[in-house]
């Protein structure tokens, strides 16, 4: 597995983990013919019951499928040029990493810090994340 960004301390060696398991169940899920509401509930109920502050799931093109955060309409860059704080995940797409993680810092949507790190898609092309606030709560 190419390691990619992964810093190698506990916290993002736990959240690889995490970022793993979820992307099996994520593909077992959607195999067993899982809706997209029972889905996100579990992600959810894992991420209110864990040092997990959210979970997010994209399609093929980067569009956030699954997730514990509901209403959330977000689209990760599929080009890893483009310098923004998401654009590292999209080597999750294209298969040229397994794993990206990042330090905590100002994630793209709201500016708070969040520590990431997420997997590549056991069914299909699709980044499969997990963050940590830096607060500890969402």
């Amino acid at each position: 597995m190419d390691t990619g960004n992964v810093e190698g301390d506990a916290l993002s060696d736990h959240m690889v983990a995490e970022a793993l398991l979820t992307a099996h169940y994520i593909a077992a899920a959607v195999g067993a013919g899982l809706g997209q509401a029972a889905i996100s509930g579990v992600l959810a109920s894992v991420a209110d019951r864990s040092a997990i502050t959210d979970i997010w799931v994209t399609d093929e093109n980067g569009q956030v499928e699954f997730g514990s955060v509901t209403g959330l309409d977000f689209q990760f860059p599929t080009d890893v040029t483009v310098g923004t704080q998401a654009a590292p995940f999209a080597a999750l797409l294209h298969g040229s990493q397994d794993v990206v993680v990042q330090g905590f810092r100002e994630r793209e949507v709201d500016g708070a810090p969040y520590k990431y790190g997420a997997v590549a898609g056991i069914d299909k092309p699709r980044i499969v994340q997990v963050g940590v606030a830096a607060n500890g709560s969402a």
